[in-house]
């Protein structure tokens, strides 16, 4: 039988010592939820506080443990950013929570480990060698036919999309289904050639142990479905379950955590789902959520980020009033929103300005600092480049975030282990951080993918990662280990003198040296050849000259962050300028719509979304979750036109107008 467990006033004075600044607490809104240790879902508007709240939770439960029935915390969320956030604030305070029988990770990690992995291993008899998808498309990219490649490229097929669903089957080793709505995926014939391929090609990844994350989904199912008594013994060992970001879900996984704790749970777990309807942009921007409400619902609806100004135009853009219909904007400042009006001959001009207005502003002391720490101050669009489509990046009807921002490149936002070729990996790196590490990690990834290209693993016949490539020069040479390390680290240096292309000609030399490592007298194949020599990174001859960050500027003493309005998702900035962006084309002629502002004029003039297209509602939670970053000015850069046309008789009482088109 489940503890029964009280959280005492002097339970939540304990959390707010910790969490909280000195002499603040938590409010009514927060200490029910605080308290409340039953199965609910908590509906919390932006900014205000649902993770400090939620962390406040673990640190109280803590103090509790352990459990008389030897249970545990299940804590998910969606991103490895927020699983980290958790861990940094109360790690020190939970040495407990942090270790077995509980469970604090992403829903990937979770089905991986307690899931797929398990099912994987009873199948075949050993572990899966790698979870990732870049490396299970690089996979399947170098073992397709020409040919087939040519024709899934023709139908718009994505490597990906096309083979991630799979599951084990009792009839055949590994069983293929096709179809997949979300992503509008051709039907392919099982009796012609490419589905053969195809299916041949699936069966050998996951022999080899080489699965995309959505093959984990599919595993997890049929793990779940062939032997359903995995459902109570999961259950047996979470009492609780916590569940932050719940609106970034998507269906699988939205379903696979029902079917594991609210279909067939007779084990009393409770289970708490945490979020905001209204921010769920990372669900494939669905228009729907596919969040259904539990019978109890708590709110959190004052915003300790948002200014009052803010929050009243904020909730205009909410896609689900009814969750944020009250929400109070608690923040002192009084500055109104900014509508920056711009033209074709004037949209490189709008971010100079932007930076003005904020520097004028904190020289008057309209936007309050702390001299100790310099402003947060964001450029943000949703929709960002046009990769390789020349005849729309040359259209003056369209407009994306590299039109106001030539020098943005996409690949700076979010580094990646996987690159096309050698020069990414020097060029691409985080570089937020001003130590080596982040370069020397990207070496590493470049080496292997050389390893990978060259179909060289392990004696185990594992891919190689970074910690057992280091091992094996360890064991093997402790000379050949030196070298690398020396040949790593004089790269490094010379990427941060910016000396990248000295840095890439010392890596090319190296390469067949760290080969011969593995292999004597080993001759490079003609696909390493291309990935180490040719240029496929897009930047043109000034951003690889130039030593700063291309989305990192600095305008009027300010550094100014520029990038999209999924990697903010989350953060609170003190200035954050809006970009409207082109999205597709709703209707024909002078009706035709296509950014923010056509779309979603109605909101702008004060009025409450209740329109029924698909693309109005991804643009209105677009624009909830980039406006609601904002603590004290919040702008957003509209063509003149569309404002004339769309938006004359907004309420300027409300809005700032400044017209910086000519």
């Amino acid at each position: 039988m489940s503890q029964i467990i009280e959280i005492t006033d002097e339970d939540i004075k304990y959390a707010e010592d910790i969490l909280l600044p000195q002499g603040k607490t938590f409010d009514d809104e927060r200490r029910n939820f605080i308290r409340n240790l039953s199965t609910l879902d908590l509906q919390a508007v932006p900014g205000s506080g649902k993770t400090t709240a939620l962390l406040a939770k673990l640190l109280i439960l803590e103090t509790k443990l352990p459990f008389s029935d030897g249970s545990g915390i299940l804590v998910l969320s969606h991103t490895n950013a927020a699983v980290d956030e958790i861990k940094e604030k109360i790690h020190q305070y939970c040495p407990k929570l942090f270790r077995y029988p509980h469970f604090i990770g992403t829903i990937q990690s979770f089905v991986n480990e307690f899931l797929a992995i398990p099912f994987y291993l009873f199948k075949l008899k050993k572990k899966p060698l790698r979870i990732d998808n870049e490396i299970y498309a690089e996979q399947i990219e170098s073992a397709l036919p020409y040919n087939t490649k040519i024709a899934l490229s023709k139908r718009g097929i994505n490597y990906i999309d096309i083979l991630s669903n799979s599951f084990i089957s009792n009839k055949e080793i590994f069983q293929h289904f096709w179809s997949n709505e979300e992503v509008n995926i051709p039907r392919i014939g099982s009796h012609t050639t490419t589905y053969k391929e195809l299916a041949t090609m699936k069966i050998n990844l996951l022999k080899t142990g080489i699965l995309s994350f959505g093959d984990c989904y599919a595993l997890a199912q049929k793990y779940l479905s062939n032997y359903p008594i995995i459902h109570k013994i999961i259950n047996k060992r979470f009492q609780y379950v916590f569940i932050d970001e719940m609106q970034d879900m998507d269906t699988h996984q939205y379903e696979l955590i029902e079917m594991i704790f609210t279909e067939n749970n007779d084990t009393n777990t409770i289970i708490q789902r945490i979020g905001d309807k209204n921010q769920s942009i990372y669900n494939s921007i669905k228009a729907e959520s596919i969040w259904q409400d539990r019978d109890n619902v708590l709110h959190l609806s004052n915003s300790q980020r948002l200014s009052r100004p803010i929050a009243n135009i904020v909730k205009n853009f909410a896609l689900y009033p009814e969750h944020c219909s009250d929400i109070q904007g608690m923040n002192e400042c009084q500055l109104k929103p900014h509508i920056l009006l711009f033209s074709d001959s004037s949209i490189k001009n709008v971010i100079p300005y932007f930076s003005q207005l904020v520097q004028q502003y904190k020289g008057s002391g309209e936007l309050n600092f702390r001299q100790e720490k310099p402003l947060e101050i964001k450029v943000i669009s949703w929709n960002t480049d046009w990769k390789d489509d020349e005849t729309s990046r040359s259209n003056p009807t369209k407009v994306r975030l590299e039109d106001y921002h030539q020098a943005f490149k996409k690949n700076e936002q979010k580094p990646k282990e996987d690159y096309k070729c050698l020069k990414s990996y020097i060029h691409f790196y985080d570089k937020k951080h001003t130590s080596l590490s982040m370069i020397r990690k990207n070496i590493f990834h470049a080496l292997l993918k050389i390893l990978r290209i060259e179909n060289i693993s392990t004696n185990e016949n594992r891919l190689y990662n970074i910690s057992n490539l280091i091992n094996y020069l360890k064991v093997n040479s402790e000379l050949n280990y030196s070298d690398l390390n020396l040949k790593v680290y004089q790269c490094c240096l010379k990427v941060i003198r910016n000396e990248k292309n000295q840095a890439l000609s010392d890596l090319q030399s190296y390469i067949p040296v760290f080969i011969s490592y593995f292999k004597e007298n080993h001759r490079l194949s003609t696909k390493c050849i291309d990935f180490i020599n040719n240029d496929k990174t897009g930047l043109d001859q000034f951003s690889q000259n130039h030593s700063s960050v291309s989305n990192m500027i600095e305008e009027n003493n300010l550094k100014i962050e520029i990038t999209s309005v999924h990697s903010v998702k989350g953060q609170t900035h003190d200035a954050t300028l809006y970009l409207e962006s082109y999205y597709y084309v709703d209707g024909k002629g002078n009706n035709a719509k296509s950014y923010e502002s056509q779309r979603l004029a109605n909101q702008f003039l004060g009025n409450s979304f209740n329109q029924s297209t698909e693309r109005a509602k991804q643009s209105t939670k677009m624009v909830y979750v980039g406006f609601s970053r904002a603590t004290q000015l919040l702008c957003i850069a509209i063509d003149k036109d569309r404002f004339e046309q769309y938006l004359n008789t907004i309420d300027r009482n409300i809005w700032e107008i400044k017209d910086i088109s000519n």
